[in-house]
């Protein structure tokens, strides 16, 4: 297998009945193996060491990380006109070049719920600006003995800084 099919078989669309179905297989897969499975998810829109940094503490805490990825048309509705600033091929594409991320998943919805709900993470991740009781989900992962886990920010590191740097050198 090529390096570019391996990274696209990592890619799975959650609102697409086959890859849904495929995603399905892998999951139990992991799961029969006793796999722990961490979640996280985000829109990922120019990667940068913050990202890098999160996703690996994320990687460390379990055996399989899955990366919820928003769609263009989520990222669009929930952070406006201007955003997303790469496509979600690109998205998808970049973040399963990460030998640490195991699966990317692309959603439609605002949040990630449906695919929370799916996944039954043990751990689900989100950044150290959330408190538990704002992170989408979290009911479901306690509900079933699971862990909620955050990590805090590398200052300085943000898509929105890097958008507002490279408007400001034009």
């Amino acid at each position: 297998m090529k390096t570019a099919e391996f990274l696209q078989s990592k890619i799975f669309y959650f609102d697409n009945p086959d890859h849904h179905d495929d995603f399905k297989r892998k999951l139990s897969y992991w799961n029969f193996r006793g796999n722990r499975i961490v979640f996280t998810n985000g829109c990922f829109d120019i990667l940068h060491l913050g990202h890098v940094d999160y996703l690996s503490k994320a990687a460390d805490l379990g055996d399989v990380l899955i990366v919820g990825l928003n769609s263009d048309e989520s990222i669009h509705r929930i952070k406006g006109g201007s955003r997303p600033i790469l496509d979600q091929t690109s998205r998808s594409m970049a973040l399963a070049a990460f030998s640490f991320v195991t699966a990317v998943v692309l959603f439609g919805e605002d949040t990630p719920y449906e695919l929370i709900k799916m996944i039954q993470p043990d751990i689900l991740v989100k950044g150290g600006d959330y408190s538990t009781d704002k992170i989408v989900g979290a009911d479901v992962v306690k509900a079933r003995g699971g862990h909620i886990q955050t990590i805090p920010f590398v200052e300085g590191y943000s898509t929105t800084a890097i958008e507002n740097k490279i408007r400001k050198t034009k």
